[in-house]
């Protein structure tokens, strides 16, 4: 039989508990639903130093070893922890100093690497994302382009693979992505007997939109939080005329200006995002409903079944009765 698939978590002090036991939880099960006969992995958590850290929740997490004992040239997952320290109306991600210096040096000696919430801001600390679009909790995304310019941050995917770079979404996001890396390693059958046995989506469906547009657009103060709410009454209309000319009278600005500011805000076109809302649509009434696809394409906003076509196969290369078969 072949060996187990070495995977080592890194935690720090202040981590969030779920960052750590969520994907540690999945790839247990996935080894466990598997069965003796097949190869599953092999579990360790590390920390500076090799002490147990006491995480954001309070509750102690034993280490397996210290990050200097790590021969990272044999691990198969290396995947870092995250933490968030929330305050007032704003977030800090923690970024663990010794961490950062020792994953320089160790993770691209590791097979994959994949950060779990804001562990994301360690990753790019340590120069590993860049040039590389990642994602990473939203409370936090903003902050993630601001310090690391040439990391592409994208606030909404629930995970995101770049070849052997991984990064996800906040703390239960961990997850997904965990269960993703073993659809790639063991295929598609044991990830759905994972989750099955877990009780969780095999795939999430929707991104961080459904949670962070509405959360954000409670302060309705400056430019970007004006953007914010249009975002919210995009999804909530998605039926309507929202093209830039359209949308940009909303807030009374100039077709020009308001391009600008939504790609600030967004790093996309207004046309890019209204589509992606659309598209999002789409998806969710073809997984949940029993509609047709006319009815999908008007209740999306994408008017008809040709366009649902086309921005299915561009967008998610697939068509919506595959998409429809795969998913619901």
């Amino acid at each position: 039989m072949l060996p187990p698939h070495k995977i080592v978590i890194v935690a720090f002090p202040g981590a969030e508990l779920l960052d750590v036991t969520g994907p540690a939880e999945v790839f247990s099960v996935a080894t466990r639903v598997a069965g003796p006969g097949r190869p599953g992995y092999e579990l360790r958590v590390a920390t500076a130093g090799g002490g147990p850290v006491v995480t954001a929740g309070g509750l102690r997490v034993m280490a397996d070893l210290a990050l200097e004992e790590v021969d990272a040239a044999a691990v198969d997952t290396l995947l870092v922890s995250g933490a968030v320290e929330v305050a007032g109306d704003g977030a800090e991600p923690v970024v663990d100093a010794a961490v950062v210096a020792w994953l320089r040096g160790a993770a691209p000696r590791a097979g994959r690497v994949g950060s779990v919430c804001a562990g994301a801001h360690l990753l790019a600390e340590a120069g590993l994302l860049d040039g590389v679009t990642a994602t990473t909790h939203w409370l936090t995304a903003a902050r993630l382009a601001a310090d690391h310019p040439r990391v592409r941050v994208d606030p909404d995917p629930i995970f995101l693979r770049a070849g052997r770079l991984w990064t996800c979404a906040g703390i239960t996001s961990g997850m997904d992505m965990a269960l993703a890396m073993v659809a790639q390693d063991h295929g598609p059958e044991l990830a759905l007997a994972t989750a099955r046995m877990m009780v969780m989506y095999v795939k999430r469906p929707g991104g961080q939109s459904q949670f962070s547009v509405p959360l954000a657009a409670a302060d309705a103060a400056g430019d970007g939080d004006r953007i914010d709410a249009l975002r919210v009454w995009i999804g909530e209309h998605l039926t309507e005329d929202l093209s830039a000319q359209a949308l940009a009278a909303r807030l009374h600005l100039s077709v020009r200006h308001f391009s600008r500011l939504f790609r600030r805000r967004t790093s996309t076109t207004p046309a890019a995002y209204v589509e992606a809302a659309r598209l999002e649509a789409a998806r969710r009434l073809l997984q949940d409903s029993e509609h047709g696809l006319p009815q999908v394409a008007a209740l999306s906003g994408l008017g008809s079944v040709e366009s649902l076509h086309r921005s299915f196969r561009r967008v998610l290369g697939t068509t919506p009765a595959e998409y429809r078969r795969r998913f619901r």
